[in-house]
Formats: C-alpha cells, structure tokens, sequence
C-alpha cells in the first residue's frame, strides 16, 4: 500500500518523484526526434532528392497529426487511465519510428512522420496533464520545469547523436534509434507511473477531431505551397478559405456544445490565455529557427552532419541553463517579469542573428544561439507553469490538451510561414541565368540542391550565389521572428497577470515547503 505523506495540510504522494522521473523519460523521447530530423534533412534532401517544399512537409507532417490530436488525446487520458495511454502512445511512436527507417521515398517517409504525430500526441499533453494531480503550487514550478528540461534535453542529443549516425550510417538510422530510447520510456511508464484519470471528462468528439484536422492541415498546405504558385493564386486563396470555413465551424460546434472536447471557456481566463498565447510565440520562433538553421550549417559554413549537431549546443545549453534558473527567478519577481525578459533576450537575439553575412563565421552564429537560447529558456518554462496552474484540477486534461494543441500549432505554422518566407527570398536572389533549365529548377528548390548541381557542374558562382541567397533569407526569417518576439514581449509586460510568487523556506516562511532536494528518493 501507498503511503500518502502530509505537508502543512497538504497530502503528497511519495511516488511523485518517480512518476516524474517517467515523464521525464517520455519527453525525452520526443524533445530527441525534434532535432534529430532537422539534422537528416540536408542529407534526405540530397538523398531523396527533397525540394524545400517536401523537407517543409516532412518536418511539418509530425507536427499538424501532433497538434490536430493533441486535444483527444488528452481527452482519452482523462477518461481511461494516463498511464495506460501515454504507455500506447510511445508504443506507436516505437511503430512510426520504425517504418520512417525503413522508408525508401519521401512519401513513405512523411507518412511515417504522420505517425509518430500520432504517438507523440498521446504522449506529450499527458505528460503534462498529471503534473498538476501529482504536486502541490509549490513544487509544480519544479515538476514543470523538470518535463520541460527533459524534452529540451533530447534536443542537443538529437543533432550530436544524428550527425554521428549520418556520418556513419544511412539516413534511416535516424529513426531506429528511436525505437529503444521509446521502449525505455514504456518500460519507466510501467513501472513508475501511477494511474490517474478523469471518468467525468467530456467523450472525444470525431467530428470536432476531423475538422481539427482538415483545417490545419490545408492552413498549413497553403503556407508551404504558397512561394511555388504564388500567394495570390487561386488554388492558395481557396485553401485558406477552406481552412477558415472549417476551423470557424470547429468553434460553431465546440461553443454549442454542452461538454465540448475544445473548452473554449478556459480561454476567457486571462492567466490561461495569455501564458498560453506567449508560450506559442516562443514556439514558433524556435520551430522556424530549428528548421532554417542545420542546412545554413551544413550547405553554407560546410560542416557534415556530426559537426552541425555540435555547433547547435550552444542554444540547446543557453535554454537549459535558463529553464533550470527560472524557477527561483519567478519566485523573486513573478512571471510576468520573467516571461517579458525572457521574449525581449530572444528579440535581441533573432535580431542580432539576422546580422549574419555570407562571410561570418560559426563564432557570431555561436554567440547569437547563446543569447536565443537562454531566451527560450527564460519564457517559455514559467509560461507553462503559470498557463497550467490557471486550470482547475478537475480540468487538467483538456487544458493541457488546448495549451499543448495552441503550442504545436503555433510549431506547424512557424515551419510553414518562416520556411516559406525562407524559400521565397532564396529563390529571388539565386541567379539560375546561366543554367540549364532542369538544373535551374533544382538549384532554386533549395540550398542543397543547388550545391549538388554546382558540383555537378563544377560552377562555383553557382555555389557562392546559393549560400548569399539562403544568408538573405535566413537573416529574414530572423528578422521576423525578432519582431514578432518584441511585440509579444511588450503585450506580455502590459497584459500578463502577475500571481503572487510561491514563497520558500528560503523566502522566511516556514510554513511552505519546497521542492525536496533527494527528488529521486
């Protein structure tokens, strides 16, 4: 039997540190694959012979099924039992990472993606959603901010570990090791994690969940199709329309709703909301930046794989070195301060990076990474906390879910606009007037593709216009994401409610308790 300890009152469950360290797990499972793909993608690219378009898809297919169910998900969590269905989720992430290594086509490969979404979904809103179940105010922050360091943990292994595979490997390599890393995960599920669940919460909704989908999924397909055929086609203004149509008829459904599966409800609270809102932000600038980044090292500055997962370590420690500080920051001055710092660091940084010339080399790329990471770290960690502490208890399922849902959403169409953004500038400044036509088409598909016909070709004004257009679109890319930073940043200082800090032993008040230091015990 589980013996329950009291605190001041408070009942805690001794197995929270280890039900943490399975989530912990978990997390890292998915934080791994991020990365580990947007280092693969050159090489897939060269490869599979990927356009832009199609390296934009297979980055962004896990992305929309992640986001389209991530609200189910959570649904399915609340009522069945979150062990049991975050144990089902890495199990089909286990069967997605499978068959992307063993796909011979970009097809294959983006359905393989698809997937993983799948998986990934079940896992990561639930991941969360006991958090709130499992520790008290003051030792969410931590809990919290463990999960978040988990996922953002996998991130530099992912490229470190990805780039060694691809130097010694094939590219499928890169999804079979997810295949143990997501058994341990359920190893630690079944062992560690107790059962939680919801009976009480609303069933999931097909028709809301399709609509979900649709409506991303052509947003997102208009996005990334739009450089190709132009942003003023037909075709790309009847997609957006479409997508309108259906997500305003999502909205329609869910508020008429008497237990909707999208409780828009918890978006009137403000705390909710607008936590909510500059976590996305946050999201979206890093999804967009970790999508342009590896082929700027590896096509531009030459680097092979391994040493590309290398030169990304400096953002990866930035955001770990904040987001294990922010929680004592938060408790001395509040979120809001924390979260409008944090967007103002990561402007300066996208805006320094946007600096970058064709003849700098990794020591400023390395410096502005430094600053955007520590960013990262500093906003997005206590804007999840707040968003989540906002929620009732008897709702931390479909709240995780819309939080985590708005997140990815945000992930999706940071890929989508700011590659499209990318491939759009690129393809204006590359001068293609002395090549052959198929060649040309190839060359302004993207970076890698115009190096591999400039080898061919033994062209190096083609290789020196490639990497001057894609430092112009890259600088671009960043100089959108530092506007969009700064502006979120001021409405964060002006708008964002700031709850009183949870006070520490430390603080002088005895009668609260902080998170132990023997978490593991």
């Amino acid at each position: 039997m589980v013996t329950v300890t009291q605190v001041d009152g408070v009942r805690r469950d001794p197995r929270r540190w280890w039900a943490l360290g399975a989530l912990v797990a978990s997390m890292l499972v998915l934080g791994f694959d991020t990365t580990i793909l947007n280092v693969a993608l050159p090489t897939m690219a060269r490869d599979l012979g990927a356009s832009t378009g199609e390296q934009q898809w297979m980055a962004d297919a896990y992305v929309v099924v992640f986001a389209s169910l991530m609200l189910p998900a959570g649904l399915l969590g609340d009522r069945f039992g979150r062990r049991r269905m975050l144990i089902a989720g890495l199990a089909v992430f286990l069967a997605g990472s499978l068959a992307g290594a063993l796909a011979d086509g970009v097809t294959p490969v983006i359905l393989a993606r698809a997937v993983m979404g799948t998986g990934a979904a079940l896992v990561m809103p639930l991941a969360m959603a006991v958090l709130p179940s499992l520790f008290e105010p003051d030792e969410r922050t931590k809990a919290v901010g463990a999960v978040s360091a988990a996922s953002a943990l996998g991130l530099p292994l992912g490229p470190i570990t990805g780039g060694w595979l691809l130097d010694h490997f094939w590219w499928g390599s890169v999804f079979l090791i997810n295949v143990p890393m997501a058994a341990i995960g359920i190893t630690a599920c079944v062992f560690l994690l107790p059962e939680t669940r919801d009976p009480a919460s609303p069933k999931v909704d097909v028709l809301s969940t399709a609509l979900t989908a649709a409506g991303l999924g052509l947003l997102i397909y208009a996005i990334i199709e739009a450089p190709s055929h132009g942003w003023g086609d037909p075709l790309i203004l009847g997609l957006f329309a479409a997508s309108a149509v259906l997500i305003a008829l999502l909205v329609v459904r869910e508020r008429r709703a008497v237990r909707p599966m999208l409780d828009l409800s918890l978006l009137a609270q403000r705390g909710f909301l607008l936590n909510t809102l500059a976590a996305t932000l946050v999201m979206f600038v890093l999804s967009g930046l970790m999508f342009v980044l590896p082929q700027y090292l590896q096509a531009v500055l030459g680097h092979d794989a391994f040493a590309t997962g290398v030169r990304m370590l400096p953002m990866m420690g930035g955001l770990l070195v904040a987001a294990r500080g922010a929680p004592p920051v938060v408790a001395k001055f509040g979120p809001r301060a924390v979260i409008s710092s944090g967007l103002v660091v990561l402007a300066f940084a996208a805006l320094l990076g946007s600096r970058t010339s064709v003849h700098d080399g990794y020591g400023f790329t390395a410096l502005w990474l430094s600053i955007a990471g520590a960013g990262f770290g500093l906003a997005v960690v206590p804007a999840m906390d707040t968003a989540l502490g906002a929620l009732p208890r008897d709702r931390a399922g479909s709240g995780s879910g819309l939080l985590m849902t708005v997140r990815q959403v945000g992930g999706a169409i940071g890929i989508a606009l700011l590659g499209s953004l990318l491939a759009s500038a690129y393809a204006d400044r590359l001068d293609t007037s002395a090549l052959p036509h198929a060649a040309a088409g190839t060359a302004a598909d993207s970076v890698v593709g115009a190096h591999v016909v400039a080898a061919q070709l033994g062209d190096r004004a083609l290789a020196a216009s490639a990497n001057a257009a894609y430092v112009h679109g890259m600088g671009l890319v960043l100089l959108v994401s530092g506007i969009a930073a700064l502006v979120t940043a001021l409405a964060a200082a002006a708008l964002l409610p700031n709850p009183e800090p949870v006070r520490t032993p430390q603080d002088g008040n005895p009668d609260m308790v902080s998170a132990p230091e023997d978490a593991g015990q």
